[in-house]
């Protein structure tokens, strides 16, 4: 996960729930229809009605599981606003209320019912598989959403890691070293931003030192570092070679990837084994045209 998991205790969430009971009691008096989103809102409404009677002795509120019928709609958190939105289109005259408003985009926060090993986070691929038409709970799939985001967190590393702890260069060996370095057709695989569709294939990446070099299998650990994210070939490409054009300050820098998106192959157009080639120029490989064609060449295995 890429954001700090919050935990709201059980204090914090009595205080809310008073809170959001007096705003409800404020807002439509001491009876009503309650109804909470599902899932979180639901533990949210009956914490709230539980609220309101001690704040305010028997009242006439009473939980529904039809939000049409309801004159209050609850929720556990304001996070996009998203599912806010969505309920004041189709009622636009039912007050929406939260426990908890998400100032904190970086964080994810995680109630008393919803504590597991992966926080809420848990409720993604669960809904993800009723989305689709699957049973959550069938043998094959319990495992499932754990697993995927095992794997999630595993495809999105790189968010925690910073490539200028990576990039340590050397001045010895670097002695009269003015040409060219390649390191060539390294494995690379991404996720697509647009679908989170993997891409995968192959990136080169040739510099020209200047006083400096770097150890060979830095390159992948960078390429690995920026491929770990959800990402767009065209930005991929640039961000790797901006990374040793920053920090190794070479006389130049090339990258040339080459890569099949499974956002193209398995939907939409299915342009089956198509290819994408992107490439970034720094400096001596820009500005040499014999140097640029140098390296396509190698690349190229001319």
């Amino acid at each position: 996960m890429t954001g700090k998991i919050k935990y709201v205790d059980q204090q914090q969430l009595d205080a809310a729930a008073e809170e959001t009971a007096s705003l409800i009691v404020n807002k439509v008096g001491t009876s009503g229809v309650i109804y909470g989103v599902p899932r979180g809102g639901i533990p949210a409404a009956y914490l709230v009605l539980q609220k309101i009677s001690k704040l305010y002795g028997p009242s006439d509120f009473r939980i529904t599981s039809d939000p049409s019928n309801a004159s209050v709609i609850v929720d556990d958190l304001i996070d996009s606003g998203r599912t806010k939105e969505k309920f004041q289109r189709r009622f636009p005259n039912t007050p929406f209320f939260a426990l908890i408003t998400k100032l904190d985009k970086d964080s994810w926060y995680v109630f008393p019912w919803e504590e597991t090993e992966h926080g809420s986070a848990d409720d993604i691929p669960i809904r993800l598989l009723e989305y689709i038409g699957e049973n959550p709970k069938r043998g094959g799939l319990i495992e499932t959403p754990s697993r995927f985001l095992k794997a999630w967190k595993d495809w999105t590393e790189g968010y925690h890691q910073d490539p200028k702890e990576v990039l340590k260069v050397f001045k010895d060996g670097a002695e009269n070293c003015d040409q060219m370095i390649l390191v060539k057709d390294n494995p690379i695989s991404s996720h697509c931003e647009h679908h989170l569709a993997p891409f995968f294939g192959t990136v080169s990446v040739a510099y020209i030192p200047d006083k400096h070099i770097i150890g060979l299998s830095k390159i992948p650990r960078v390429i690995n570092i920026y491929a770990k994210r959800l990402q767009v070939q065209e930005r991929l490409t640039n961000q790797i070679a901006n990374a040793l054009w920053e920090n190794l300050k070479p006389q130049g820098v090339a990258v040339y990837m080459k890569c099949r998106h499974m956002c193209m192959e398995s939907r939409g157009i299915r342009q089956i084994g198509s290819h994408t080639v992107t490439s970034a120029l720094r400096g001596a490989f820009k500005d040499n045209v014999d140097t640029r064609i140098e390296f396509f060449n190698l690349v190229n295995g001319e």
